[in-house]
């Protein structure tokens, strides 16, 4: 039967001491005998090279008193956390709990959080978040450049954040953070199908350019701002064509952009968008309508070709009775006429002039 036991306590260590399951109190450096005819003697030693002291029975540890003056002790509430320094390296973060550090061998500084106050500042922030601890305790979020972050906690909106990183208590509330991009961005309506006022089935693609211009409204207004915009500028395309009949609409589109770019601005501001352009890219027409329209453009070209044809044969005619008229009341003018043609067909180089009746001939004669 073993009557004592020895245990042998190094500079850098410290023994626990328990009785029967009970702790005792601390065993220090050097050698030590306990009489323990019994078995019931326990000694745990542990290293203070490792400043953070973890044991099934700490909360025995830490009540009996026996830590005081040599261990950093710390009892956290529900609404506590805290970050751990150890030789003024930053080392980890702890939740409720107790918790016990030596204190001997290594400088040890420990800085109490109060987490109601739920985003997390720090001025040592990068170094802290990017510890092993830090995704169990915090909630870890990035706003991107030219974005914007939406802070909601418990469903309340408190604040815009700017581009960068933040970090938010877990527990105490629930933190959202809605990322909205400030760039300017299209959303495509392609393939709608609307029938104008003379019931001719169209079908329109256009393109909305926008960008945000009221970050908050455009989170609470609607749960996709995106959608919302596309669903609205097809009811105003809807409204705008379907009361134009085809020809209208086709000889005045701009005016049609001009008025859906108005409608759609203004639903637009009330989500929080600013409009930079509305435009209609395509107008397909269905295969039938395109022959149709083929042909009324044809016979149109056609109809318009004969009439400026009638209009300048009209203007000739009269030309040439304007023209008769003048030589008819001026003889003089009527010889003029007469020499000018002789001279034209003389420059020709040869005249040949072949007579039949007299009387024809005499007046030939006469005239040269």
């Amino acid at each position: 039967m073993i009557l004592f036991q020895r245990i042998k306590i190094r500079s850098y260590e410290m023994g626990l001491l328990f009785r029967d399951g009970e702790f005792r109190g601390l065993v220090t450096t050097g050698t030590h005998w306990f009489f323990d005819p019994l078995g019931e003697v326990r000694v745990d030693i542990v290293s203070q090279r490792d400043p953070w002291l973890v044991h099934e029975k700490l909360d025995l540890i830490i009540n009996s008193g026996a830590l005081e003056g040599r261990a950093v002790v710390l009892d956290l509430k529900d609404f506590e956390r805290a970050l751990v320094w150890i030789e003024n390296r930053f080392s980890h973060l702890l939740p409720a709990g107790q918790f016990a550090y030596w204190s001997g061998q290594k400088q040890v500084r420990v800085e109490v959080v109060d987490i109601r106050q739920i985003r997390f500042e720090h001025d040592q922030f990068k170094v802290v978040v990017r510890s092993p601890f830090a995704a169990k305790l915090l909630d870890l979020c990035t706003v991107q450049r030219d974005h914007v972050g939406i802070l909601f906690v418990d469903g309340r909106y408190v604040e815009t954040l700017a581009p960068g990183e933040y970090a938010f208590w877990k527990g105490p509330a629930d933190a959202r953070l809605v990322e909205i991009d400030l760039r300017e961005t299209m959303v495509d309506v392609s393939g709608q199908d609307i029938m104008t006022a003379d019931k001719v089935t169209l079908r329109l693609n256009a393109v909305v350019t926008y960008k945000i211009a009221d970050a908050r409204k455009a989170v609470s207004q609607t749960d996709d701002v995106r959608q919302a915009l596309y669903r609205e500028t097809q009811l105003v395309l809807r409204s705008v064509v379907g009361a134009r009949e085809l020809d209208l609409f086709l000889t005045d589109k701009d005016a049609v952009a001009k008025e859906i770019e108005d409608n759609v601005r203004r639903r637009a501001g009330e989500l929080g968008l600013d409009i930079a352009s509305v435009g209609i890219r395509d107008v397909i027409l269905p295969g039938d309508m395109k022959d149709l329209m083929n042909k009324v453009t044809e016979a149109r070209k056609a109809a318009e070709a004969n009439l400026i044809f009638r209009r300048e044969e009209t203007a000739a005619i009269r030309s040439q009775a304007n023209t008769a008229k003048l030589l008819a009341e001026s003889p003089t003018l009527m010889r003029l006429r007469e020499l000018e043609v002789l001279e034209k067909i003389a420059s020709n180089g040869k005249l040949s002039i072949v007579l039949g009746e007299k009387g024809l001939a005499d007046r030939v004669v006469n005239l040269l």
